[in-house]
């Protein structure tokens, strides 16, 4: 058993932010959250007197453990020749001893959407359907390190870059039109073969797609620009898919649109120029907030390891000063993205009854200047620099 008192709690829960607010922890899980907990005595406790305590960050879209090793001249996120990839998965490219999942730990980071496909300049291969993504906590090693939902959710991307990839192979279509029409062709095909249920015979790639069309998994979209963003919309609404919109960098063009159809966005990297891609001559730093203040659910990313993961508490302090709300930006790192995973009833928010993923930071848990003390993921403290701290002390 874990007792944290006298801490500035940031439940990002029902219970909201909280002074002087105390965390019983047993058995992995939360048992008691509030300003009036009867600690026990067996219980170890950690005075966190002031200092602040969120829940574990979760980053909405990262390509943790699947860097740059590189295997026929592509990295170990990409499959590059084909063009409906749906019945590949992530995990088998993760490498498990990647040492960004320590830095994830030791910057607060508990739990990582790790998605397959990824743009990089100079070697582009981002297929339509680029593949099936899963949810992972960054704690652990490479027997231990858990997951959390697998499949959590296809991949999916259109856009100038999907293009002009599909164009350089000569395997696919190389328009946004093309790229539409595309997909509409395989989500046909899946419709139908949802439809015969019984008589089907099995194939990896159509089961995969057949939950997208069960609505078991969302999509998950990778796209820039306002019109794509659209006619992704359309798509979805034909198919009656749940649909997740990644970087959405001219969302704040449809913002209207987005908040009335209630299609969350993942926002993101902040950190990449420009000139670095065509579609990114819009991006905005405000984009996250415009966003949000509008009425739309937004999470934030690293894409790691574009941004590097360790700078999530980063990347949403700029989106403060940008004109974020601070409530959201922590929301934008915490619960949002566990919905938009469909893992909130695990990890997100400080509440009863969820996994035991905290952290306590010396200050503003947002500000570039704080440090994490304290890590504790799945009711073990993974990371303690209040105990190294301590015995220098000493």
């Amino acid at each position: 058993m874990l007792a944290i008192i006298n801490a500035d709690l940031h439940t990002c829960g029902p219970l909201g932010d909280m002074a002087g607010g105390a965390i019983l922890v047993e058995d992995g899980k939360i048992v008691e959250v509030g300003r009036q907990v009867a600690v026990p005595e067996r219980a170890t406790v950690v005075d966190a007197r002031g200092m602040a305590v969120t829940p574990g960050f979760v980053d909405g879209h990262t390509h943790m453990g699947m860097g740059w090793q590189e295997l026929a001249g592509e990295a170990d996120t990409n499959e590059s020749t084909g063009v409906n990839n749906a019945h590949l998965n992530a995990l088998d490219s993760v490498d498990l001893a990647d040492v960004a999942f320590g830095d994830a730990l030791e910057s607060g980071v508990t739990t990582v959407a790790i998605l397959p496909g990824k743009l990089m300049i100079g070697a582009q291969s981002l297929s339509p359907v680029a593949g099936q993504a899963i949810v992972m906590k960054t704690d652990g090693d490479m027997r231990g390190r858990e997951v959390l939902r697998n499949p959590a959710g296809i991949k999916l991307a259109v856009g100038a870059d999907v293009a002009a990839f599909l164009n350089s192979r000569v395997i696919g279509p190389n328009s946004p039109m093309g790229i539409a029409a595309y997909l509409r062709s395989v989500l046909d095909e899946a419709a139908q073969y949802v439809e015969r249920a019984g008589s089907r015979d099995s194939s990896v790639r159509m089961e995969a797609l057949a939950r997208l069309i069960d609505g078991e998994v969302a999509a998950h979209v990778h796209v820039h620009r306002a019109s794509d963003i659209l006619s992704v919309l359309r798509i979805a609404a034909e198919y009656d898919l749940d649909v997740v919109l990644h970087h959405a960098t001219e969302g704040y063009l449809v913002a209207e649109t987005l908040a009335e159809e209630a299609i969350p966005c993942v926002i993101g990297p902040t950190s990449v120029a420009r000139e670095a891609l065509p579609e990114l001559r819009n991006a905005r730093g405000s984009t996250a907030g415009f966003l949000a203040s509008a009425g739309v659910q937004v999470a934030l990313m690293t894409d790691h390891p574009t941004d590097p993961i360790q700078f999530l508490p980063i990347v949403a302090g700029e989106a403060v000063r940008e004109g974020m709300a601070y409530a959201d930006a922590l929301r934008a790192i915490t619960i949002n993205p566990a919905r938009m995973w469909g893992v909130d009833d695990r990890v997100g928010s400080l509440e009863v009854g969820k996994d035991a993923d905290l952290v306590i930071h010396d200050g503003d848990p947002l500000e570039a200047m704080t440090r994490v003390r304290l890590v504790v993921c799945g009711g073990e403290i993974v990371f303690d620099r209040l105990q190294e701290d301590a015995e220098v002390v000493a």
